[in-house]
């Protein structure tokens, strides 16, 4: 599993136009699921979404946790994060195929929200415009 995870001012995601998540200071993670990914990656890559330490306490260094930040989390699925761009043509291959990977993606939806912050959402699949303001900017890969 994959998580491409940027420190946000506030963030967004639409489908045809509508707004159907956004989010305020936190995080966007752009998350992509391998097809021999299981539990416990998913596992793994919330608990590291959660705790990671990149807010900045009053001497300027990044060591508060998101939750001590106040963060939200706006979670877009994104299968193009396992690209094979060995040609010109990018292949897909290595991405998870939907029955296997929608139920990753909401597991770590779940587990974000259990650690009792607001999470946000774009829709599995979709053709999907996502807005940011980067803060920092901060961008972390997470990958198990």
């Amino acid at each position: 599993m994959r998580a491409v995870v940027t420190r946000v001012s506030e963030a967004s995601v639409s489908i045809d136009g509508e707004v159907r998540g956004k989010i305020g200071k936190g995080f966007l993670v752009l998350l992509g699921v391998h097809e021999d990914d299981g539990e416990e990656e998913a596992l793994y890559v919330a608990d590291r979404i959660c705790g990671m330490r990149i807010f900045e306490d009053d001497n300027g260094k990044m060591n508060i946790n998101p939750k001590d930040a106040g963060a939200e989390i706006l979670i877009v699925s994104q299968f193009t994060l396992y690209a094979d761009v060995s040609s010109r043509r990018p292949g897909f291959f290595h991405a998870a195929r939907p029955e296997k990977a929608i139920p990753l993606y909401e597991l770590v939806i779940k587990k974000c929200r259990e650690e009792g912050f607001k999470v946000e959402t774009g829709e599995f699949g979709a053709d999907m415009k996502v807005s940011s303001i980067n803060d920092g900017p901060v961008t972390i890969i997470i990958e198990k």
